[in-house]
Protein backbone atom coordinates (compact mmCIF):
# COMPACT_ATOMS: atom_id res chain seq x y z
CA UNK A 1 0.00 0.00 0.00
CA UNK A 2 1.48 3.40 -1.01
CA UNK A 3 2.18 5.86 1.79
CA UNK A 4 -0.14 8.91 1.99
CA UNK A 5 0.48 12.46 3.09
CA UNK A 6 -2.10 14.20 5.29
CA UNK A 7 -3.77 17.31 3.80
CA UNK A 8 -2.37 19.41 6.65
CA UNK A 9 1.25 18.19 6.05
CA UNK A 10 0.95 18.68 2.29
CA UNK A 11 -0.26 22.23 2.77
CA UNK A 12 2.64 22.95 5.13
CA UNK A 13 5.18 21.64 2.61
CA UNK A 14 3.70 23.73 -0.18
CA UNK A 15 3.81 26.84 2.01
CA UNK A 16 7.47 26.16 3.00
CA UNK A 17 8.48 25.66 -0.61
CA UNK A 18 7.23 29.17 -1.42
CA UNK A 19 9.15 30.81 1.44
CA UNK A 20 12.46 32.68 0.87
CA UNK A 21 14.15 30.66 3.63
CA UNK A 22 13.34 27.37 1.91
CA UNK A 23 14.68 28.62 -1.39
CA UNK A 24 17.89 29.80 0.28
CA UNK A 25 18.39 26.40 1.90
CA UNK A 26 17.80 24.69 -1.47
CA UNK A 27 20.46 26.88 -3.14
CA UNK A 28 22.93 26.06 -0.36
CA UNK A 29 22.30 22.33 -0.73
CA UNK A 30 22.88 22.51 -4.48
CA UNK A 31 26.05 24.59 -3.98
CA UNK A 32 27.47 22.13 -1.45
CA UNK A 33 26.66 19.25 -3.80
CA UNK A 34 28.45 21.03 -6.63
CA UNK A 35 31.52 21.73 -4.52
CA UNK A 36 31.59 18.11 -3.44
CA UNK A 37 31.54 16.98 -7.04
CA UNK A 38 34.37 19.39 -7.88
CA UNK A 39 36.41 18.15 -4.91
CA UNK A 40 35.98 14.54 -5.98
CA UNK A 41 36.92 15.46 -9.55
CA UNK A 42 40.01 17.34 -8.37
CA UNK A 43 40.97 14.32 -6.32
CA UNK A 44 41.03 12.32 -9.55
CA UNK A 45 43.35 14.83 -11.28
CA UNK A 46 46.08 12.99 -13.24
CA UNK A 47 48.81 15.11 -11.68
CA UNK A 48 50.03 16.67 -14.93
CA UNK A 49 48.91 19.60 -17.12
CA UNK A 50 46.59 18.66 -19.95
CA UNK A 51 46.96 20.08 -23.43
CA UNK A 52 49.47 19.99 -26.25
CA UNK A 53 53.14 19.27 -25.63
CA UNK A 54 55.71 19.16 -28.42
CA UNK A 55 58.23 16.44 -29.15
CA UNK A 56 61.17 16.94 -31.56
CA UNK A 57 62.01 13.71 -33.39
CA UNK A 58 64.28 13.75 -36.44
CA UNK A 59 64.34 13.26 -40.20
CA UNK A 60 61.44 11.52 -41.88
CA UNK A 61 61.93 7.76 -42.30
CA UNK A 62 64.51 7.72 -39.51
CA UNK A 63 64.20 5.73 -36.28
CA UNK A 64 63.58 8.89 -34.20
CA UNK A 65 60.62 9.67 -36.44
CA UNK A 66 59.05 6.23 -36.15
CA UNK A 67 59.71 6.01 -32.42
CA UNK A 68 57.98 9.35 -31.91
CA UNK A 69 54.93 8.24 -33.87
CA UNK A 70 54.50 5.11 -31.77
CA UNK A 71 55.14 6.91 -28.48
CA UNK A 72 52.54 9.50 -29.51
CA UNK A 73 49.95 6.73 -29.82
CA UNK A 74 50.87 5.28 -26.43
CA UNK A 75 50.76 8.66 -24.68
CA UNK A 76 47.29 9.34 -26.07
CA UNK A 77 46.05 6.26 -24.20
CA UNK A 78 48.20 6.38 -21.06
CA UNK A 79 48.01 10.13 -20.38
CA UNK A 80 44.42 11.29 -21.05
CA UNK A 81 44.27 14.94 -22.00
CA UNK A 82 47.87 15.16 -23.26
CA UNK A 83 48.35 15.67 -27.01
CA UNK A 84 51.89 14.86 -28.08
CA UNK A 85 52.64 16.91 -31.21
CA UNK A 86 55.61 15.70 -33.27
CA UNK A 87 58.13 17.95 -35.03
CA UNK A 88 60.42 16.57 -37.73
CA UNK A 89 63.90 18.10 -37.46
CA UNK A 90 67.41 17.75 -38.83
CA UNK A 91 68.42 15.67 -35.82
CA UNK A 92 70.20 15.89 -32.47
CA UNK A 93 71.76 19.37 -32.61
CA UNK A 94 68.55 20.83 -34.00
CA UNK A 95 66.61 19.08 -31.22
CA UNK A 96 68.86 20.51 -28.51
CA UNK A 97 68.29 24.03 -29.82
CA UNK A 98 64.54 23.49 -30.00
CA UNK A 99 64.34 22.27 -26.40
CA UNK A 100 66.56 24.99 -24.93
CA UNK A 101 64.66 27.70 -26.84
CA UNK A 102 61.29 26.41 -25.66
CA UNK A 103 59.98 25.33 -29.08
CA UNK A 104 59.68 21.74 -27.86
CA UNK A 105 59.34 20.24 -24.39
CA UNK A 106 60.81 16.85 -25.29
CA UNK A 107 63.31 15.52 -27.83
CA UNK A 108 65.78 12.75 -28.60
CA UNK A 109 69.49 13.50 -28.91
CA UNK A 110 72.69 11.48 -28.99
CA UNK A 111 74.97 11.68 -25.98
CA UNK A 112 77.88 13.04 -28.05
CA UNK A 113 75.71 15.88 -29.39
CA UNK A 114 74.60 16.73 -25.85
CA UNK A 115 78.21 16.83 -24.65
CA UNK A 116 79.26 18.97 -27.62
CA UNK A 117 76.37 21.45 -27.35
CA UNK A 118 77.41 24.92 -26.14
CA UNK A 119 74.30 26.91 -27.00
CA UNK A 120 72.32 29.13 -24.61
CA UNK A 121 70.34 27.23 -22.01
CA UNK A 122 72.62 24.20 -21.91
CA UNK A 123 72.60 24.24 -18.11
CA UNK A 124 68.81 23.83 -18.18
CA UNK A 125 68.89 20.58 -20.13
CA UNK A 126 67.74 17.50 -18.23
CA UNK A 127 67.41 13.82 -19.14
CA UNK A 128 64.40 11.54 -18.87
CA UNK A 129 65.88 8.23 -19.97
CA UNK A 130 68.64 6.54 -21.88
CA UNK A 131 66.84 4.92 -24.79
CA UNK A 132 68.75 2.80 -27.30
CA UNK A 133 72.06 3.05 -29.16
CA UNK A 134 72.56 4.53 -32.60
CA UNK A 135 74.89 2.56 -34.86
CA UNK A 136 77.15 4.44 -37.26
CA UNK A 137 76.67 3.16 -40.80
CA UNK A 138 78.59 3.94 -43.99
CA UNK A 139 76.58 2.90 -47.05
CA UNK A 140 78.03 2.43 -50.53
CA UNK A 141 76.91 0.62 -53.71
CA UNK A 142 77.83 -3.06 -53.55
CA UNK A 143 80.26 -2.58 -56.47
CA UNK A 144 82.08 0.35 -54.82
CA UNK A 145 85.86 0.12 -54.30
CA UNK A 146 85.44 1.70 -50.83
CA UNK A 147 86.47 -0.81 -48.18
CA UNK A 148 87.25 1.60 -45.33
CA UNK A 149 86.58 5.24 -44.50
CA UNK A 150 89.94 6.46 -45.84
CA UNK A 151 88.92 5.21 -49.30
CA UNK A 152 86.32 8.01 -49.51
CA UNK A 153 88.95 10.54 -50.57
CA UNK A 154 87.85 12.40 -53.68
CA UNK A 155 84.30 10.98 -53.60
CA UNK A 156 80.83 12.52 -53.20
CA UNK A 157 79.72 11.68 -49.68
CA UNK A 158 76.48 12.33 -47.80
CA UNK A 159 77.46 13.74 -44.40
CA UNK A 160 74.07 14.49 -42.88
CA UNK A 161 72.28 17.80 -42.44
CA UNK A 162 74.21 20.58 -40.67
CA UNK A 163 72.24 20.39 -37.39
CA UNK A 164 72.17 16.60 -37.19
CA UNK A 165 74.05 14.21 -34.95
CA UNK A 166 75.01 12.38 -38.15
CA UNK A 167 76.98 15.41 -39.34
CA UNK A 168 78.73 15.78 -35.99
CA UNK A 169 79.96 12.20 -35.79
CA UNK A 170 80.67 11.97 -39.54
CA UNK A 171 83.17 14.83 -39.30
CA UNK A 172 84.84 13.08 -36.38
CA UNK A 173 84.97 9.77 -38.26
CA UNK A 174 86.55 11.41 -41.30
CA UNK A 175 89.15 13.19 -39.16
CA UNK A 176 89.91 9.93 -37.36
CA UNK A 177 90.46 8.32 -40.77
CA UNK A 178 92.92 11.07 -41.74
CA UNK A 179 90.57 12.93 -44.08
CA UNK A 180 89.68 16.63 -44.12
CA UNK A 181 85.83 16.67 -44.09
CA UNK A 182 85.72 19.91 -46.09
CA UNK A 183 88.40 19.29 -48.70
CA UNK A 184 89.25 15.60 -49.09
CA UNK A 185 85.68 14.70 -50.07
CA UNK A 186 82.80 16.47 -51.77
CA UNK A 187 80.38 16.73 -48.83
CA UNK A 188 76.64 16.56 -49.46
CA UNK A 189 74.60 17.89 -46.47
CA UNK A 190 71.63 15.58 -47.06
CA UNK A 191 69.07 13.97 -44.79
CA UNK A 192 68.59 10.22 -44.87
CA UNK A 193 65.83 10.07 -47.48
CA UNK A 194 67.58 12.43 -49.90
CA UNK A 195 70.91 10.65 -49.45
CA UNK A 196 69.33 7.27 -50.19
CA UNK A 197 67.68 8.68 -53.32
CA UNK A 198 70.94 10.26 -54.51
CA UNK A 199 72.85 7.00 -54.05
CA UNK A 200 70.15 5.08 -55.91
CA UNK A 201 70.34 7.54 -58.84
CA UNK A 202 74.14 7.46 -58.95
CA UNK A 203 74.50 11.08 -57.77
CA UNK A 204 76.30 10.07 -54.58
CA UNK A 205 79.15 7.64 -53.99
CA UNK A 206 78.50 6.99 -50.31
CA UNK A 207 76.68 8.35 -47.28
CA UNK A 208 76.90 8.13 -43.52
CA UNK A 209 73.98 7.40 -41.23
CA UNK A 210 73.64 7.12 -37.47
CA UNK A 211 70.51 5.34 -36.30
CA UNK A 212 68.90 2.43 -34.54
CA UNK A 213 68.88 -1.02 -36.11
CA UNK A 214 67.39 -1.64 -38.51
CA UNK A 215 66.61 1.71 -40.12
CA UNK A 216 63.60 1.25 -42.40
CA UNK A 217 64.89 3.64 -45.07
CA UNK A 218 68.02 1.50 -45.47
CA UNK A 219 65.99 -1.69 -45.53
CA UNK A 220 63.92 -0.17 -48.33
CA UNK A 221 67.04 1.01 -50.18
CA UNK A 222 68.58 -2.46 -50.03
CA UNK A 223 65.39 -3.90 -51.50
CA UNK A 224 65.87 -1.79 -54.64
CA UNK A 225 69.64 -1.35 -54.98
CA UNK A 226 72.58 -3.59 -54.15
CA UNK A 227 74.34 -1.85 -51.28
CA UNK A 228 77.17 -2.65 -48.88
CA UNK A 229 77.81 -1.55 -45.30
CA UNK A 230 81.45 -0.52 -44.81
CA UNK A 231 83.04 -1.48 -41.44
CA UNK A 232 83.88 1.42 -39.10
CA UNK A 233 85.12 -0.52 -36.09
CA UNK A 234 88.75 0.38 -36.77
CA UNK A 235 87.94 4.00 -35.89
CA UNK A 236 86.34 3.37 -32.47
CA UNK A 237 89.48 4.06 -30.46
CA UNK A 238 90.49 7.02 -32.62
CA UNK A 239 87.12 8.68 -31.96
CA UNK A 240 87.95 8.90 -28.26
CA UNK A 241 91.21 10.64 -29.05
CA UNK A 242 89.80 12.99 -31.67
CA UNK A 243 90.09 16.67 -30.77
CA UNK A 244 86.80 17.97 -29.45
CA UNK A 245 85.44 14.49 -28.79
CA UNK A 246 84.12 15.71 -25.43
CA UNK A 247 82.53 12.47 -24.28
CA UNK A 248 83.13 8.80 -23.70
CA UNK A 249 79.81 8.03 -25.37
CA UNK A 250 81.30 6.15 -28.32
CA UNK A 251 81.87 2.44 -28.02
CA UNK A 252 82.91 -0.34 -30.36
CA UNK A 253 79.85 -2.28 -31.51
CA UNK A 254 78.75 -4.90 -33.99
CA UNK A 255 75.85 -4.73 -36.40
CA UNK A 256 74.29 -8.20 -36.20
CA UNK A 257 74.27 -10.52 -39.17
CA UNK A 258 71.11 -10.03 -41.22
CA UNK A 259 70.37 -6.47 -40.05
CA UNK A 260 69.64 -5.66 -43.71
CA UNK A 261 68.99 -9.07 -45.34
CA UNK A 262 69.51 -7.80 -48.90
CA UNK A 263 72.66 -5.81 -48.17
CA UNK A 264 76.26 -6.96 -48.19
CA UNK A 265 78.15 -8.31 -46.36
CA UNK A 266 76.00 -11.14 -45.09
CA UNK A 267 78.08 -11.38 -41.92
CA UNK A 268 78.15 -9.06 -38.91
CA UNK A 269 79.79 -5.66 -39.39
CA UNK A 270 82.12 -3.97 -36.88
CA UNK A 271 81.18 -0.35 -36.22
CA UNK A 272 80.73 2.30 -33.50
CA UNK A 273 77.66 3.02 -31.39
CA UNK A 274 76.48 6.03 -29.36
CA UNK A 275 73.52 6.14 -26.92
CA UNK A 276 70.38 8.20 -27.41
CA UNK A 277 68.86 10.23 -24.60
CA UNK A 278 65.30 11.44 -24.18
CA UNK A 279 65.74 15.03 -23.04
CA UNK A 280 63.73 17.94 -21.64
CA UNK A 281 64.24 21.22 -19.72
CA UNK A 282 64.39 21.77 -15.98
CA UNK A 283 61.24 23.95 -16.02
CA UNK A 284 58.96 21.37 -17.69
CA UNK A 285 56.23 20.25 -15.26
CA UNK A 286 57.47 17.34 -13.07
CA UNK A 287 54.12 15.56 -13.31
CA UNK A 288 54.25 15.71 -17.10
CA UNK A 289 57.85 14.42 -17.12
CA UNK A 290 56.98 11.63 -14.70
CA UNK A 291 54.11 10.55 -16.96
CA UNK A 292 56.35 10.64 -20.03
CA UNK A 293 58.99 8.58 -18.26
CA UNK A 294 56.38 5.97 -17.34
CA UNK A 295 55.08 5.97 -20.93
CA UNK A 296 58.58 5.35 -22.33
CA UNK A 297 59.21 2.38 -20.05
CA UNK A 298 55.72 0.90 -20.28
CA UNK A 299 55.62 1.13 -24.10
CA UNK A 300 58.90 -0.71 -24.67
CA UNK A 301 57.42 -4.00 -25.84
CA UNK A 302 54.66 -2.36 -27.87
CA UNK A 303 57.03 0.00 -29.67
CA UNK A 304 59.81 -2.59 -29.85
CA UNK A 305 57.59 -4.86 -31.93
CA UNK A 306 57.85 -2.28 -34.74
CA UNK A 307 61.07 -0.42 -33.90
CA UNK A 308 63.48 -3.16 -32.92
CA UNK A 309 65.97 -0.73 -31.36
CA UNK A 310 63.34 0.22 -28.76
CA UNK A 311 63.49 -3.32 -27.33
CA UNK A 312 66.73 -2.18 -25.68
CA UNK A 313 64.97 0.43 -23.53
CA UNK A 314 65.50 -1.01 -20.06
CA UNK A 315 64.53 0.18 -16.58
CA UNK A 316 67.95 -0.80 -15.22
CA UNK A 317 69.92 1.23 -17.77
CA UNK A 318 67.48 4.08 -18.42
CA UNK A 319 68.88 6.08 -15.48
CA UNK A 320 72.40 6.23 -16.95
CA UNK A 321 72.01 9.52 -18.80
CA UNK A 322 75.54 10.96 -18.74
CA UNK A 323 76.31 13.79 -19.50
CA UNK A 324 72.90 15.09 -18.31
CA UNK A 325 71.33 14.83 -14.84
CA UNK A 326 67.86 13.37 -14.55
CA UNK A 327 64.83 15.67 -14.40
CA UNK A 328 62.99 15.81 -11.05
CA UNK A 329 59.93 14.15 -12.61
CA UNK A 330 62.00 11.31 -14.04
CA UNK A 331 63.68 10.72 -10.68
CA UNK A 332 60.24 10.61 -9.06
CA UNK A 333 59.18 7.83 -11.43
CA UNK A 334 62.34 5.74 -11.02
CA UNK A 335 62.07 5.97 -7.23
CA UNK A 336 58.45 4.85 -7.38
CA UNK A 337 59.32 1.62 -9.22
CA UNK A 338 62.56 0.85 -7.42
CA UNK A 339 62.30 -2.60 -5.74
Amino acid sequence: MAPTTSPRLGAALRTAARSPLWRTLLVLVLLVAGLGGWWLSAGRSPGYPRGETRFATGVKLGVYDRYGQLLQTHVAKSMPGVRLALDNTQGSLDNLQRVTSGQDQFAIATADAVADYQGPGKDRLRAIARLYDDYLQLIVPASSPVLRTADLKGLRVGVGQPQSGVNLVTRRLLLAAGLDPDHDITPAPLGLGDAADALRKGNLDAFFWSGGLPTSALTDLSDHVRIRVVPLGDLAEALHKAEGGGTDAYRAATMPKGTYPNAEPKDAVATVAVPNLLITRDDVDPGLVEGMTRAVIDSRDQIGAQVHAAQLVDLRTAVYTDPLPLHEGAMRYYRSVKP
